[in-house]
């Protein structure tokens, strides 16, 4: 029984976190009149990719979560922990910049040190744990996009 416990317990923490990752940022995401109000790039998805694509960012993360602390030792857990606890405040932060404060120029900042610690995630599972930092790559690849994104937003409604 307590097999079964300590095999489920990764699943369940990987779980739970996706969803109040994606809970607490969704409630941040306040697209109303000031977000349509905003100047936006031709190239910008249509705001209904946004939810998919970070739904599966989210379900990809957490699988990389789980199969990293499965290979971990109990230093690189503690480690994988710690960072991916950082990401997700930096996540939330980033949607509550932009989105309830109404800043896209304090976004833009936040979103270096929100890309830096998914690449920090990748680096620190890619020796013991290789399939889960190309699971990560998505996730990277999505917020050096919306970074893109956020900058050029900025720049088209300017000043902030």
């Amino acid at each position: 029984m307590q097999q079964a416990r300590s095999t489920k317990q990764p699943i369940v923490v990987a779980v739970i976190l996706a969803v109040v990752t994606g809970m607490v940022g969704g409630l941040a995401t306040d697209i109303g009149p000031w977000y349509f109000s905003l100047v936006k790039p031709a190239w910008q998805p249509p705001d209904w990719l946004f939810g998919p694509a970070w739904t599966t960012i989210y379900l990809l993360t957490g699988i990389a979560g789980v199969r990293a602390w499965r290979r971990g030792d109990p230093l690189q857990r503690r480690r994988f922990l710690v960072a991916l606890l950082a990401n997700v405040a930096l996540n939330i932060l980033w949607s509550v910049l932009f989105f309830t404060i109404k800043r896209p120029d304090w976004a833009l900042v936040e979103v270096v040190p929100l890309w830096l610690s998914v690449l920090l995630l990748i680096v620190l599972v890619r020796v013991y744990a290789p399939l889960s930092a190309a699971l990560l790559l998505p996730y990277l690849a999505w917020v050096g996009f919306a970074g893109y994104l956020n900058w050029t937003i900025v720049k088209l409604n300017a000043p902030f």
